[in-house]
């Protein structure tokens, strides 16, 4: 969620770039810097660890000028929170200045070859690795030095580069993270998000991945990673701003649905070491010793965020080792829970405002227990309030019915779990390691997910006529059923119901017959013997719907054969780790909802009756 701003043209470059950080402060950021190139033709660089009045102060102290320059609002992924890693960065000539969001996965690899030709390096960041390798391939022409750089680069960015060495540009590449180009009169912007530069321009040019633009006074040039001219057309920002973030989906919720790969990325971005699988959870007034120390945990969270709560028990039980209890936000304090500084509290909350989540983590605080909040909007209520915060990262949320936030609880919650079972030595390193690394697989899963097309739309033609419907799944299955069954109630209007797959016989069976179909979650991790065994019981429990002539709609592995071959549709997920299957799982829930939701004509974004934020009881 790191921020990037960019200006060219004849206006004094400081005070744009340092505006256009300061509207981005919402996306979450740690430290912040910017460079600008002067009238004496060097590059001037001031950067501030910390919030942006840092960075305001540093540049007051020692003022720079400039034409045109880049700006960064920096989360920490590789290397700590520190000015001398904060962005932007440059290469050991000094000719190069970057700014860069995203990770380069191969930094190890890349490191290790530039090390070998004598290059030094000053900072713990990737980022480096980037300014390091443009500047190896300068040769007079930047955009033809940042082409030969990207394409050595794997994994998620976008960059904004400048160089003395070619003066006048700014040359900005995407790959995953969104760019934003403003075309303004005789000046042009960049940026992470369109509020940052709003205020100066309402024509703005979304870039695609695998785009580049060459910024200048003349004008934006736009080619491919291969210096292919390429085009994109400008979008006029109206009254509303927002409006331009559907980029170009029919609804927000379609657009939030394939964001997750991303957001679910950048939840993980600086937790998870893949070469220790040791997790890091900074923003944290608990110490280690005390968090191997508690004896419970209390989960609390309302509507969605209660079935990642559900989840979140499951894992943190598995691998912690510690009873974990989940109370939805609305009864908790009602019940006068018993609390006290040997339990730990966890408040869930997209908002961060929701009002009887809010009074639950009162209730804890005077009973004594720490609270940790796992929310995604910086400097909401919950987080200010809590002992200890995980921000999300899933970025803005404009649907109602919640689908990249709850996957990014679902992977903070699984991250925690983590380090809890690291804290009290539940589980072994060359075990965390290899959680670490399937951990770090599943934003290209869902990439892999999401590129397939499974029929949502064939399958809704039949599925939109039915009345009611039934989600079936057992353990860790069974809080997603009830999130399918949930997201299907919110935006279609349909009656659904989530049930555990091992209690049909004990009343669920007596709805089943041609006209109700039931959707099974039948996929499993073929590694673990538990989950095998599951997966057996969840077929016996597809052959009682088939045998009562009902109608079959399972989520399996990629190949299975023996639940599909017993399903009428089937929906296909990668294999992963079993306490990692929810977070791909729901996904195919999410679209089955939608495109029933959009065959019947429904308000997909703002359903009737409900709101985004529950922020009054």
């Amino acid at each position: 969620m790191c921020g990037i701003v960019g200006y060219i043209g004849n206006r004094k470059t400081v005070p744009i770039i340092l505006d256009g950080l300061r509207r981005l402060e919402y996306r979450g950021y740690d430290s912040a810097g910017i460079a600008v190139l002067g009238a004496d033709g060097n590059l001037d660089i001031r950067r501030a660890s910390g919030k942006l009045h840092n960075l305001d102060e540093a540049v007051k102290m020692n003022p720079i000028e400039g034409s045109y320059g880049i700006g960064h609002t920096r989360w920490a992924t590789h290397g700590r929170p520190t000015e001398e890693n904060a962005h932007p960065h440059t290469g050991p000539k000094k000719s190069v200045v970057l700014v860069h969001n995203g990770i380069v996965e191969n930094y190890l690899d890349l490191k290790r070859e530039l090390v070998a030709e004598g290059n030094i390096f000053v900072t713990e960041t990737d980022t480096e690795i980037v300014a390091h390798l443009v500047e190896k391939y300068m040769n007079g022409n930047l955009e033809h030095a940042v082409q030969k750089a990207v394409a050595r680069v794997s994994g998620v960015f976008a960059l904004a580069v400048i160089s003395k060495k070619d003066p006048g540009k700014i040359v900005v590449a995407r790959s995953g993270p969104p760019v934003v180009v403003g075309i303004g009169e005789g000046e042009y912007f960049v940026a992470s998000d369109v509020p940052a530069i709003l205020s100066h321009t309402r024509d703005m040019m979304f870039l695609n991945d695998g785009d580049m633009a060459v910024l200048t006074a003349d004008g934006v040039k736009l080619m491919d990673f291969a210096g292919n001219p390429t085009s994109c057309k400008i979008t006029r920002i109206l009254w509303d701003p927002i409006m331009a973030e559907k980029g170009g989906y029919k609804h927000f919720m379609l657009k939030e649905i394939y964001e997750q790969p991303r957001a679910v990325r950048d939840t993980l971005l600086g937790r998870v070491s893949q070469d220790t699988g040791k997790v890091f959870l900074d923003e944290m007034n608990i110490t280690p010793a005390e968090f191997a120390a508690f004896n419970s945990i209390k989960i609390v969270a309302c509507g969605t965020s209660w079935h990642a709560a559900l989840a979140g028990k499951f894992m943190i039980e598995k691998l912690a080792r510690i009873p974990v209890e989940v109370d939805y936000g609305s009864e908790f304090r009602y019940r006068d829970p018993i609390l006290g500084p040997e339990i730990l509290t966890v408040l869930i909350s997209q908002s961060g405002e929701t009002a009887d989540t809010l009074a639950a983590q009162r209730e804890a605080k005077a009973k004594g227990s720490k609270t940790l909040a796992i929310c995604n909007v910086v400097g909401s209520m919950i987080p200010r309030e809590a002992d200890g915060t995980i921000i999300t990262h899933a970025g803005p949320e404009i649907g109602v019915a919640s689908t990249k936030a709850f996957t990014s609880q679902l992977t903070a919650l699984f991250v925690l779990a983590l380090y809890l079972a690291q804290q009290r030595n539940a589980i072994g390193e060359a075990e965390s390691r290899a959680i670490a690394q399937e951990l770090m697989l599943l934003p290209g899963k869902l990439e892999h997910l999401l590129s397939k097309d499974m029929g949502y739309d064939e399958m809704s033609k039949t599925l939109s006529k039915a009345h009611d419907f039934l989600y079936l799944g057992r353990g860790i299955h069974f809080p997603m059923a009830l999130e399918g069954a949930l997201k299907l109630k919110e935006i279609s209007y349909i009656h659904a119901e989530g049930y555990p797959a091992g209690e049909m016989k004990h009343g669920p069976n007596a709805l089943i017959d041609e006209n109700l179909p039931s959707v099974v979650l039948a996929a499993y991790d073929p590694a673990d013997e538990s989950s095998r065994i599951r997966y057996e019981k969840t077929l016996s429990n597809i052959q009682e719907v088939k045998a009562r002539e009902g109608v079959v709609v399972s989520v399996v592995n990629e190949g299975d054969v023996d639940a599909a071959g017993m399903s009428k549709y089937v929906m296909e997920i990668p294999i992963t780790h079993e306490l990692l299957l929810p977070i791909l799982e729901v996904v195919p829930l999410q679209l089955l909802a939608y495109h029933i939701a959009v065959r019947l004509g429904k308000d997909v974004d703002q359903p009737r009756n409900l709101a985004k934020s529950v922020t009054v009881e």
